[in-house]
C-alpha cells in the first residue's frame, strides 16, 4: 500500500514534529509606535495564542530580541506565555538573538530553557528612569513656567523646577519595590541554576557564555539547530511574528507631510529615537 502522507507537505503529515516559534523583537510598552517595532500585550497576544493552539506542537519557541522598557508590558507579556504553556502543558524554550536585557530578560525568564550565541547580551536586571534639569535653561532664557495644582506632590520631578530631594527618595522607593518583584521573579523562574554570590542584580550585563556561567542561561546554540537536535531534522518549525498595524494606523489617524510631500509619522519618529536609545545602552 502506497503511504499517501509523503506526497503532503510537511504541516499535514502528523509524523513530523511542529515547533511555534514566535519573535518577540523590539523595546516593550511604546505605545507611540502602534506595534512598529514595540511590543505590549495587546500586540503579541493574538499571535501567542495561535502559537500555542498549533495542533500536535511538541513545544513553543521564543526568538527574543529585546532591550526591555515598561516594566509593566514585560510582566503581562511573560504572565501570558505561562498561562498559555500551563493551559496547553508544552514546554517553552527561549532563542536569544542579539539581547534579552531589562524588560527583554523578563520575557526570556518565561521559558523552561535559555538558549544563547556566544555573543547575545543577556541580564540588566534593575530599573532605571531618566529625565533632564531644565530648570536653569527656562531662567536664562527668561521663561517664566506657571503650573497650578491640587495637590503638593502633582508636580514631583517636574524637569522644569530644580531637583527635589523628597521627590528623588520617592521615585527610589518605586524602583526599589520593582527591583524586588523583578529579582522574586528571576530567582523563582532559575532557581538553583542561578550562580550565588554573583552580582547578577546589580543591572550588569553579560556575554552568553558568561551568562551561562551566571545560570542566566542554559546553552549555547541556535533555535534551528537547538530544535533539529532535540526533535530531529524533520522538526516543523513554524514563525509567528504580530502583523504591523502603519496602514491601519494611517487610515485611523492620517499622517502629516513635509514640505517635499513626502509622510512625515511624527509619532514613529520619535518612538525609533526612544528606541534606538534603549538598543545603544548595551552597544548595539
Amino acid at each position: 500500500m502506497v503511504d499517501l502522507r509523503s506526497w503532503l507537505p510537511r504541516r499535514f503529515r502528523g509524523d513530523v514534529p511542529v515547533v511555534p516559534l514566535v519573535r518577540l523583537s523590539g523595546a516593550i510598552g511604546m505605545p507611540a509606535a502602534l506595534g512598529r517595532g514595540s511590543l505590549s500585550l495587546s500586540s503579541i497576544d493574538a499571535t501567542l495564542k495561535k502559537a500555542f493552539s498549533v495542533s500536535g506542537a511538541k513545544a513553543v519557541a521564543l526568538a527574543i530580541n529585546s532591550p526591555g522598557g515598561s516594566p509593566v508590558q514585560s510582566h503581562l507579556i511573560f504572565r501570558r506565555i505561562r498561562q498559555l504553556a500551563a493551559e496547553k502543558k508544552l514546554p517553552v524554550i527561549a532563542y536569544v538573538e542579539d539581547i534579552a536585557a531589562s524588560g527583554g530578560y523578563m520575557l526570556a525568564c518565561a521559558a523552561d530553557e535559555i538558549v544563547v550565541d556566544r555573543s547575545s547580551i543577556l541580564g540588566s536586571i534593575g530599573v532605571v528612569s531618566a529625565t533632564f534639569g531644565l530648570d536653569k535653561a527656562i531662567a536664562r532664557l527668561g521663561i517664566d513656567r506657571r503650573v497650578y495644582t491640587a495637590g503638593t506632590r502633582k508636580v514631583t520631578l517636574d524637569p522644569f523646577q530644580p531637583e527635589n530631594g523628597e521627590d528623588v527618595e520617592h521615585l527610589k522607593t518605586l524602583q526599589r519595590d520593582i527591583h524586588a518583584f523583578f529579582i522574586e521573579l528571576v530567582k523563582d523562574r532559575r532557581g538553583a541554576r542561578l550562580a550565588e554570590g554573583a552580582d547578577l542584580f546589580s543591572g550588569l550585563y553579560w556575554a552568553g557564555e558568561r551568562s551561562m556561567a551566571l545560570g542566566l542561561a542554559d546553552r549555547i546554540g541556535t533555535a534551528h539547530d537547538d530544535l533539529a537536535a532535540r526533535y530531529g531534522d524533520k522538526v516543523d518549525i513554524r514563525l509567528f511574528e504580530p502583523g504591523r498595524s502603519g496602514f491601519l494606523r494611517r487610515r485611523l489617524f492620517g499622517t502629516a507631510t513635509d514640505e517635499a510631500g513626502s509622510l512625515v509619522d511624527f509619532d514613529n519618529v520619535l518612538a525609533a529615537i526612544e528606541r534606538r536609545s534603549l538598543f545603544s545602552r548595551y552597544g548595539l
